[in-house]
């Protein structure tokens, strides 16, 4: 009995040796079909990153691309609306010279003008007032002093030269002669 033992236990080691085979051999191919899914999805997650990255990419340059247009056209707004008054001023500048008088030259200025300072006001351009009013250098400019009865202290007495707003922001200070 000992010996059939001894015999049977080589044919039960060779059948546990290929069965251990076997498994090793399907837990292999289960290793290698489960690394070849991840390699699968990793491949996959890498191309999506890449076109989300150019998606990216081109979102930049078209978004760089419009800013530029923006920044290139941002006038064109406004020359549109100036160019009758340019005309008015070459349709001036054609009369006949001959029968030109200065008021006509002088009445067909002020019409242009008016023209122009329409198209400034839609656009949001003001003229800042000045004399008479409480010197402010956020909007003014003193360049004189005086020193007048008529006025408090620190009264704008005579605007030298215009000053504008833009919407909010000023775009030339008003020249101003101040009260001491």
């Amino acid at each position: 009995m000992s010996e059939e033992k001894v015999t049977q236990d080589p044919t039960l080691e060779e059948e546990q040796v290929a069965q251990d085979a076997d498994q090793t051999t399907a837990t292999e191919m289960d290793g290698e079909q489960e690394a070849a899914h991840w390699k699968a999805q990793a491949e996959e997650h890498q191309n999506r990153m890449l076109r989300a990255m150019a998606d990216m990419d081109n979102l930049r340059r078209r978004v760089r691309k419009e800013q530029e247009d923006l920044a290139k056209y941002a006038s064109l707004k406004i020359v549109e609306e100036l160019l009758p008054v340019l005309d008015n001023f070459e349709r001036a500048l054609a009369a006949d010279k001959e029968s030109m008088t200065v008021d006509s030259l002088l009445e067909g200025v002020n019409m242009v003008y008016r023209q122009m300072v329409q198209v400034f006001d839609k656009e949001g351009l003001a003229a800042i007032e000045a004399q008479g009013k409480p010197f402010d250098p956020h909007i003014h400019q003193a360049v004189m002093q005086t020193q007048d009865p008529e006025f408090e202290s620190g009264v704008v007495v005579a605007e030298l030269q215009k000053g504008y707003m833009f919407k909010d922001r000023v775009v030339r200070p008003a020249m101003v002669q101040v009260n001491e």
